[in-house]
């Protein structure tokens, strides 16, 4: 029998295997990083936006996201163009060929999960936050800056992604 540290040990190794099968299922299937993804939807639910303004959208940085978009402009998923108010800036748009990708994509793990959360009583929420963000603590992770996405932070993907991006 586990003791009660190990089998916790064990619940947070499974969140991390889940998290990252699923990357790599949606990297090998689809050809997209889970950050990829959730700025793919982005311009979609935006229509046409700023690097910046998707930036924000996503939780990441500018600079993350102007990488993912230089991936997703050469993959003809996303045209960017000179914006008519400032040509100095560009404005992103999503092409046929990203909005076909993106219907046949899978939601973003964090979408499901979310979902699943929204499903519990507030107290339940309440635990769960308060016990992940002690568990953060006891990790010396509590300090680290996460955005709101479940993915791993070393995936990289032939010619279209890169270590690191998808913190």
């Amino acid at each position: 029998m586990l003791s009660h540290e190990d089998q916790i040990v064990a619940a947070i190794r499974q969140i991390i295997r889940a998290v990252d099968l699923h990357s790599r299922r949606l990297v090998e299937q689809y050809g997209l990083t889970g950050p990829q993804l959730a700025v793919l939807q982005e311009v979609e639910r935006l229509g046409t936006a700023a690097p910046k303004q998707l930036a924000c959208s996503v939780h990441l940085s500018q600079a993350t996201v102007t990488g993912i978009l230089k991936r997703l402009t050469v993959r003809g998923l996303v045209d960017r163009q000179p914006s008519p108010a400032d040509r100095r800036s560009v404005t992103i748009t999503m092409t046929a060929a990203g909005r076909q990708l993106l219907q046949a994509s899978p939601s973003l793990m964090q979408d499901r999960f979310r979902q699943a959360l929204s499903s519990l009583e507030a107290w339940e929420r309440t635990q769960i936050l308060a016990t992940l963000q002690r568990v953060g603590a006891l990790m010396d992770a509590d300090a680290l800056d996460a955005a709101p996405h479940l993915t791993p932070g070393d995936i990289d993907v032939a010619g279209g992604g890169r270590a690191g991006e998808s913190l």
